[in-house]
């Protein structure tokens, strides 16, 4: 007989058909089993009970009692008995283990039946329901014969034994509901409700609940390519397991006769494995659509790739930043679904991650050996790891393998910089010298192992620019002046015999001339190299030059202006003014006797050991000219944006918070772009923050100096090149002028414009520039802003008369139109005019290229049509379609479309009115942008900062006209702030389109739109200027409210000022700022955040701030300076600091206290 019923059919075939079982089911059969004493022993069962049923009711309790006491009897004697029997039953199970089942009697059968009648009398003396009885009987109470202590010590019984219950109701039978009650509560002390509140979406058990993995979703259908896309309503569920019958069931079989086992448990009965999946078709059913199963799928997708190419570079780096979201993200995978302490997780993991991540980049290395990415990137995970020496080391390391990279060179400058243990400025000087060398050994071929790679000549000059910025913002503004000044001779005063030599060689011949005393550039009497060398060869006696003692500066004796003043505050105003004053490099004057030992500062005195290094060869024509202007930008000249190729550069220099406070004027809305600020203090200008003293230029040796160098250059270069360095010299003056229209001084005003006017008009009276429009542009602007407007409108129609029949392919005289119809317009404005007749005038004159007559006051509507129309045609010549194969003039042409578009769009808002004007411009724009895709694609060597810089003029002569629009007309802003929205989504680090929009969104008082568009912004772009100008519109936000709470309002309007909270915010934004790779070094965002945090009232989180930041930019002496007013009990550790760290200490303590005793 079977001892299973569903292999019963099996083992009745295999009896029929004669066949045995297979060995491994033998054990479902009882061969010893024997059906007639099973069937004889259950018939004697049945009649005793029959028996005892017809017995009367006194008999069957006699016979109960004595088994009861039979039983009380025999216990301990069947205690005795069960150990034999287990001893005896070892013993013969031991002797029968080769047997195949061990024989069963009928006796065994009786002795288990009066087993189990014994066991249904024992039940009475347990405790049972009434409900759980099988059989039914006459005594169904339980006699508990023992004492129960917990009744004694309790007073009650055990709630477990009680049956539960549901009360309905609260009354009780016989009780008068009116006067008696019964209370049902309990007697213990009532518990204290909590109500809960609800699970927000950043409570720990839903964060729990949103990293644990899903159930499995219905996955959409996946279509393949060739397969036609569905146009129903709804998705398609999958048919249930009924309607697709036996396909998802395993087949029946002799190991699964019934069905009831799934596919894998037959195989596994079988002895077989489930079949491999081949390609890449998961088991949708099996893995669901989770998010771990999605993220398994990526890590699956890149091994594969990598497996398949594991020379892709920008694979491995995808794949070590995919670690973040592996790590941190929902599901399985996520280190945060361990453990509920958020706190440790973040550390467990972030060190966990990070060796993941090195792991990879090892493995990554080890494929591609010649990539200077992955090993950056190593040395970037690895920052964490290792102790600061070991790093250096394998920068070292890096830099000797890849010497002609000189993106690696920037990474390793940047590093030694930020290295606060190991950093000084002698010590980062020397690397910027070495890494100048190697790169022009690679450049003019002595190093023969490694080959020059593409646009190494544009890197060494900005490398070089770069140190030289170092050095102002570290104080030493004498060792930067001397490189530019080596630098110029080195390239422009060159002698012949030395042009063809290796540029080392070259630095060699160069030393003796620099230790010779002789004048160099921007000093009195300066020959040049070259003059210098040929005089060296003839021989001879050299003229030295008089000395000129009307010039000489007098020096003030006093340079403590009140000497109540603490220490502190003597120091903050004595440094800035001798660093005002002393930033030119100290020479002995030998004309007077002077020698190297009567320099009373020896750190102003430069020695050649400090710039040698440093001197590269610069002998293309536009890298020339790039440098002359990044001088006169160091200077303090105004000079066109984007000077740097990266924007990581650009990041680092940002120190000047002018750019961030001076925004438009009001009463000039179209013409206060002119001169957009660099965000870059000039030299000579180092102080602390928030010092209102602006110096509206250099001293007076500073300005002597600049002539000097102006002059000098202009003569080595060409005449293009010429206009161009003298547009920056008249700009510069121009902006000393309106510094002083803006500091409100009338006679500072007025010697000041006397000297502008007097080299305007000296510069326009030499040959070469009387034709120059630009330079009498800028004279006649020079007068409008001093408030000669009939002479600055004489000037304007001399210079028309002389360039108007060019027309409209003259770029030049087209700024010059669209300055003076601009003028024409704000002028109208102000005195309230209609401003019409003589803007429009001048740009139809423009337009016709006909000689020009000034304005009678009356203008044809003919003249008008026609000058639409020459304005129609000009542009169509710049539309992508028109301009195929001319890509090498492209800089040029996209400078005249943006001076033409200005003029076209004033024209056509004058005439027609805003609407086609804003039209126009936004044409313009996406031509723009379609000419930068076009350049991208075809011409790699377009420079993008000249072409950006067009981009942004267009940009802001649009939102300019629009805004000067709403302020005078009935206008909706939401036309203004889609312009301004979509400028600054394309050029996010425009300081003059983020000034605009401040000022669009000040109007306002809720800040909610502005908050979210500059979260957009500063995510996508590696600038750092979204964040300063966020930060600033917080600031400003803060200070409007704490202004209203300060004074004297009703109570009942407080509560309606909007924006709780804005200190933590801004915190948040500077703290977001710095934790990026662009804002981690930029000073000008550190020195915010540090003002802002002492400001605030939390000194002493500013000061942990400070030490923050000294651990990003450790060379800024301005962070030192500021730290000296923000906390000045500790002036004397901040100067140690600085004096460790070989910052430029004009005025040690010291020092102070001597001046405080003459």
């Amino acid at each position: 007989m079977a001892l299973f019923p569903s292999c019963a059919e099996l083992s009745s075939n295999n009896s029929c058909t004669g066949d045995r079982a297979p060995a491994d089911l033998e054990w479902l059969s009882n061969q010893s089993f024997n059906k007639e004493d099973a069937l004889k022993t259950h018939q004697r069962a049945t009649e005793r009970v029959q028996a005892e049923a017809e017995e009367p009711a006194g008999t069957r309790e006699q016979k109960h009692k004595e088994r009861e006491d039979s039983h009380g009897r025999s216990k301990k004697r069947k205690k005795e008995k069960k150990k034999k029997h287990k001893k005896k039953k070892s013993r013969d199970n031991s002797e029968s283990s080769g047997s195949e089942s061990d024989t069963v009697y009928p006796s065994d059968l009786l002795k288990k039946d009066a087993d189990r009648e014994e066991a249904q009398v024992r039940v009475s003396e347990t405790f049972m329901w009434l409900d759980d009885l099988q059989t039914p009987s006459d005594s169904p109470f339980c006699i508990d014969r023992r004492a129960d202590r917990a009744n004694w010590e309790y007073k009650s019984l055990y709630r477990g034994d009680i049956a539960r219950y549901k009360r309905k109701g609260g009354s009780c039978l016989g009780l008068d509901f009116r006067m008696q009650a019964v209370n049902w509560n309990d007697g213990g002390p009532e518990k204290k409700r909590v109500d809960k509140k609800p699970e927000r979406y950043f409570c720990l058990s839903t964060r729990q609940l949103l990293r644990s993995d899903p159930l499995s979703l219905p996955a959409l259908p996946v279509l393949s390519e060739g397969s036609a896309v569905s146009t129903e309503s709804y998705i398609k569920l999958s048919a249930c397991s009924v309607e697709q019958g036996s396909s998802t069931q395993a087949p029946v079989s002799w190991v699964n006769p019934l069905g009831i086992y799934d596919r894998g448990t037959s195989l596994w009965l079988e002895g077989k494995g489930q079949p491999e999946v081949k390609g890449d078709q998961p088991d949708v059913e099996a893995q669901g659509s989770s998010s771990s199963f999605l993220l398994s799928a990526q890590v699956e997708e890149f091994n594969r790739k990598l497996r398949e190419n594991p020379t892709d570079t920008q694979l491995w780096l995808d794949f070590i930043h995919f670690q973040d979201e592996l790590a941190f993200g929902s599901g399985s995978f996520s280190a945060a679904s361990d453990t509920d302490n958020e706190g440790d997780v973040k550390k467990m993991s972030l060190r966990a991650v990070l060796e993941k991540k090195l792991s990879i980049v090892d493995k990554a290395v080890e494929s591609n050996p010649a990539s200077v990415d992955l090993k950056l990137k190593k040395l970037h995970l690895c920052k964490e790891l290792w102790e600061p020496a070991t790093l250096q080391k394998e920068w070292k390391k890096l830099v000797f393998i890849h010497p002609n990279s000189a993106p690696l060179w920037r990474k390793y400058l940047l590093f030694t910089q930020s290295l606060f243990s190991t950093f000084s400025v002698s010590k980062v000087n020397s690397v910027f010298g070495k890494c100048l060398s190697t790169l022009s050994a690679v450049q003019d071929g002595s190093m023969v192992s490694h080959p020059p790679l593409p646009g190494t000549q544009e890197d060494l000059l900005d490398i070089f620019l770069q140190q030289c910025h170092f050095l102002r913002q570290a104080g030493h503004t004498e060792k930067a002046v001397c490189l530019f000044q080596a630098l110029l001779d080195f390239t422009f005063f060159k002698p012949d015999s030395v042009k063809d030599l290796p540029t080392r060689q070259q630095v060699d011949f160069f030393e003796p001339f620099w230790d010779s005393g002789e004048p160099r550039v921007g000093e009195r009497g300066a020959r040049g190299w070259k003059a210098w060398m040929l005089q060296q060869e003839r021989g001879g006696w050299v003229n030295p030059s008089e000395p000129d003692d009307d010039d000489e500066e007098e020096q003030d004796d006093s340079e403590i202006k009140d000497k109540t003043w603490p220490k502190w505050k003597i120091w903050l105003d004595v440094e800035p003014s001798r660093e005002a004053n002393h930033w030119l490099p100290w020479r002995p004057d030998k004309t007077k006797g002077q020698s190297e030992e009567d320099c009373e500062d020896p750190d102003r005195q430069v020695l050649f050991d400090d710039i040698g290094p440093s001197l590269i060869r610069v002998d293309r024509p536009d890298l020339q000219l790039q440098l002359i202007l990044s001088f006169l930008q160091f200077l303090g000249l105004p000079g066109p944006s984007g000077k740097f190729s990266t924007t990581s550069s650009s990041n680092i220099l940002l120190d000047d918070l002018t750019f961030l406070e001076e925004g438009p004027d009001p009463e000039r809305p179209l013409t206060s772009y002119d001169l957009p600020m660099a965000g870059i203090c000039a030299v000579g200008h180092m102080t602390f923050l928030r010092d209102c003293r602006r110096q509206a230029g250099l001293c007076k040796a500073g300005e002597e100096f600049l002539q000097n160098v102006l002059q000098q250059t202009l003569l080595l270069i060409s005449a293009q090149d010429q206009a161009a360095v003298m547009l920056c010299w008249l700009q510069y003056e121009k902006l000393k002028v309106l510094r002083c229209l803006r500091s409100g001084n009338k006679r500072r005003l007025k010697s000041q414009g006397k000297r502008s006017k007097r080299l305007a008009k000296r510069l326009l009276k030499e040959p070469d520039n009387r034709g120059s429009l630009a330079l009498w542009r800028e004279y006649a602007h020079l007068e409008w802003l001093l408030g000669n407007l009939e002479e600055a409108r004489k000037v304007f129609d001399t210079a028309l008369g002389m360039g108007v029949t060019r027309g409209l392919n003259d770029p030049v005289l087209c700024n010059l139109c669209f300055l003076y119809a601009q003028l024409e317009v704000e002028q109208a404005l102000n005195s309230g005019t209609v401003p019409t007749s003589k803007a429009v005038y001048i740009l139809t004159k423009l337009a016709e290229g006909a000689a020009y007559i000034p304005f009678s006051g009356q203008i044809n509507p003919v003249t008008i049509l026609k000058a639409r129309k020459a304005y129609e045609q000009a542009l169509l010549s710049f539309s992508p379609e028109q301009s195929t194969g001319t890509n090498a003039r492209a800089p040029k042409k996209l400078h005249r479309m943006s001076s033409l578009v200005g003029c076209f769009g004033l024209f056509q808002y004058l005439t027609v009115g805003i609407d086609a004007a804003d039209a126009l411009y936004n044409q313009a724009i996406q031509n723009l942008i379609s000419w930068n895709l076009n350049s991208e694609v075809t011409d790699g060597s377009l420079r993008r900062p000249k072409v950006f810089s067009d981009w942004e003029s267009v940009a802001v002569q649009h939102v300019a006209l629009l805004r000067h629009h709403a302020n005078t007309n009935v206008f909706p802003l939401s036309r203004l702030r889609l312009a301004l929205t979509d400028a600054l989504s394309l050029l996010p680090s425009s300081a003059s389109l983020w000034q605009l929009y401040l000022q669009t969104e000040n109007r306002y008082h809720s800040a909610g739109r502005a908050r979210r568009f500059f979260h957009s912004v500063a995510k996508k772009t590696d600038s750092v200027v979204p964040y300063l100008f966020a930060i600033t519109a917080e600031q400003r936000l803060k200070q409007m409210l704490d202004s209203i709470q300060r004074s004297h309002i009703p109570g009942e309007a407080l509560p309606t000022l909007p924006n709780n909270g804005l200190s933590n915010r801004i915190r948040c934004l500077f703290e977001n700022a710095t934790a990026t790779e662009h804002g981690a070094h930029c000073p000008l965002l550190w020195r915010m955040y540090l003002n802002f945090m002492v400001c605030d009232g939390n000194t002493e989180r500013g000061s942990g701030i400070f030490y923050k930041a000294l651990q990003a930019v450790p060379w800024v002496k301005g962070l030192y300076m500021d730290a000296v007013q923000l906390f000045p009990e500790r002036v004397q550790e901040f100067l140690d600091l600085m004096t460790e760290k070989e910052l430029r200490l004009r005025v040690p303590m010291e020092e102070v206290d001597i001046l405080l005793e003459d």
